[in-house]
């Protein structure tokens, strides 16, 4: 597969006596604390392969979000640290891994790579440690920066190692490194770069009929990407605040919460939509609570879709109810799909979940299908609500869960991989 994009693979590198720089996604820290390891686990085949090969690895993720948009301002602190990650790669590997420590401009963050590095990769090259994990790459200047500083930045870290792997699928932003770094340095997909690569030709090449559920709290973040599964797939089901809002526009109802830029997306694409009416599925249950601060009894009631007529005031829906996927013709479109992509928590976590349960049940029961799972919050509460199912769809073939949701829409929107700009920078 990777051949057909010219896209190097890790396997054919030379990686005896080399420093090789990988770039993962282990954004699984919260307020310090890992909350699911699958992402860290994902990429171990990768760095088992690289030190089977006599490869020696420097490791770097980004964290979180600590630059603020608006002032510049980097925040370097405990909530955002690697260290989370590192003490789990310890114990897991039983392996000597280092962080190094830089110079902090102030508020700034860190100004770049320091010679003070050097030693690290000197007791590593001689076996002294077996790893070394760079602090996060967003506490660095020039990770999100642009032109010059971008550039020597990348320049730094490709200054640290001999070869890049990159097997950060879910690190989709054109950083220094995920693709500032490929310019300098021989370039490889790593083996979870390559799994996600294959399992997404299944939803570029889906075997009919194709069912696509998106649910998310924005519609901008979303909109390219429904314009274009709304072509690909023979069915469309949405959920969440996309769904209230494409209500509202088609329906002319208001629902409480809706922001004015969410109902101005859901008027164009309804409008998009029309065309392909056939195609979207209206869930035709919804729940409607008086209030965001939990479930509580005679604060909510299920509400069907077809009695909400022009004008109608709704306050917020923070559901699908279950009977939306016992429905006679919901039911009946999910037993007949032979794919499934799945990007979608339904309801209001974490109070209110039957929709997200009902929906997963209900794609569990048809076993013929490939059930394609994003990552993120939609993994996340997969394992919260149904850990069974979820431990089952880690080693069917039936399944597979993405490591990075935001990725897999991306690619989606772009309809090649290539549109992707890590991956892109790989071919170079």
């Amino acid at each position: 597969m990777l051949e057909k994009y010219n896209i190097p693979s890790l396997q054919d590198a030379d990686l005896n006596g080399k420093v090789v720089l990988v770039r993962v996604d282990h954004n699984v820290v919260k307020k310090g604390i890992i909350h699911d390891p699958y992402r860290i686990d994902a990429t171990i085949g990768t760095l088992y392969h690289i030190n089977a090969r006599g490869g020696k690895i420097i490791l770097m993720t980004h964290v979180g979000r600590p630059k603020d948009k608006k002032t510049s301002e980097i925040k370097i602190g405990k909530e955002t640290s690697v260290e989370p990650i590192v003490e789990y790669l310890r114990n897991k590997l039983h392996i000597n891994m280092k962080v190094p420590e830089f110079y902090a401009d102030g508020n700034k963050g860190y100004v770049g790579i320091e010679t003070s590095i050097n030693h690290l990769i000197r007791e590593l090259r001689e076996s002294k440690i077996d790893g070394i994990y760079l602090p996060n790459t967003r506490w660095f200047q020039g990770e999100e920066a642009k032109g010059a500083d971008q550039e020597r930045f990348a320049n730094q870290l490709a200054g640290l190692a001999d070869i890049y792997v990159n097997d950060a699928f879910g690190s989709w932003q054109a950083h220094a490194s995920t693709v500032g770094v490929t310019k300098y340095l021989p370039s490889y997909a790593g083996f979870l770069m390559q799994k996600e690569l294959e399992n997404l030709e299944r939803i570029y090449h889906p075997q009919a009929p194709f069912i696509s559920v998106v649910a998310g709290s924005k519609f901008d973040t979303k909109i390219d990407s429904l314009f274009a599964l709304l072509k690909k797939s023979d069915y469309l089901v949405l959920g969440g605040v996309i769904y209230n809002a494409y209500l509202c526009a088609k329906y002319g109802i208001e629902i409480k919460g809706i922001e004015a830029d969410d109902m101005e997306h859901a008027k164009k694409f309804v409008e998009f939509a029309a065309q392909y009416k056939d195609k979207l599925v209206e869930l035709p249950y919804i729940i409607e609570s008086d209030t965001m601060e939990g479930r509580f009894e005679g604060q909510y009631r299920v509400r069907h879709i077809k009695d909400l007529k022009k004008g109608t005031k709704l306050n917020y829906v923070l559901d699908i109810a279950k009977e939306s996927f016992s429905d006679e013709g919901v039911h009946k479109i999910f037993a007949s799909a032979r794919t499934v992509f799945i990007n979608a928590v339904m309801g209001f976590t974490p109070h209110f979940n039957e929709g997200t349960i009902a929906l997963d049940q209900l794609i569990d029961e048809n076993v013929e299908a490939v059930k394609l799972y994003g990552g993120g919050d939609t993994m996340q509460e997969l394992k919260r609500l149904l850990p069974g199912l979820y431990i089952v769809a880690l080693d069917s073939p039936k399944y597979y869960i993405f490591t990075g949701g935001g990725a897999v829409l991306k690619a989606i929107q772009e309809g090649t991989t290539l549109g992707i700009e890590p991956v892109k920078a790989l071919t170079k």
